[in-house]
């Protein structure tokens, strides 16, 4: 089980962010591609009370599933999101949802974005264009995180460590949006915004 530690920030210029990675020392490991991610929990959402996630995500033509959950002991909650993150490649998420399905789990949250990902050899970066705006994550060692994101010229200030589904929940108070979903039809649609 491997501990998963990020963090998040907003990002203005996606193209210009991607030019400062280059500079940094990074090559672009996948291209601007389309992710569809769904959330499964129980209909009393026990694992959202316990800050666990269990996700199908379609990438790229494959399918991960992962189970995020807070870690038993270790770095606990700081200027970094510290999780314990399990996945593996499956061949059809499709069949996937259905068994999640048929022992009771439900979908709880749909999530899109356009994902672009970025390394350096010590730790990654991914361009996230989510329908709520673009966001970067810089995952790696904490040290690794903070002193790229000072290279990036990131201030520690900027540092988010909340998921996309709270981003978006904070994000359609703000904009009084009454989308259930963080997709771009969803938004559009509730919003009536054309995106």
């Amino acid at each position: 089980m491997a501990i998963e530690t990020e963090i998040k920030f907003r990002v203005e210029d996606a193209e210009a962010l991607g030019e400062r990675l280059r500079v940094a020392g990074f090559h672009e490991e996948t291209p601007r591609t389309f992710e569809s991610n769904v959330l499964f929990d129980t209909a009393d959402r026990k694992m959202r009370a316990r800050t666990e996630i269990l996700r199908i995500r379609s990438y790229g033509g494959r399918w991960v599933i992962t189970h995020k959950r807070l870690p038993d002991a270790g770095p606990g909650e700081d200027a970094h999101k510290h999780r314990v993150e399990t996945e593996t490649e499956v061949g059809d998420g499709m069949v996937l949802a259905e068994v999640f399905k048929s022992i009771g789990l439900v979908e709880a949250f749909r999530y899109e974005k356009w994902r672009s990902e970025w390394s350096d050899g010590k730790g990654h970066c991914v361009i996230d264009e989510t329908p709520i705006g673009v966001f970067a994550e810089l995952e790696g060692k904490a040290d690794w995180i903070d002193s790229t994101a000072e290279r990036l010229g990131v201030d520690r200030s900027a540092y988010i460590t909340l998921s996309y589904g709270r981003l978006f929940e904070q994000w359609c108070v703000d904009h009084k949006c009454p989308a259930a979903n963080l997709t771009f039809d969803a938004v559009a649609q509730s919003s009536g915004m054309a995106l």
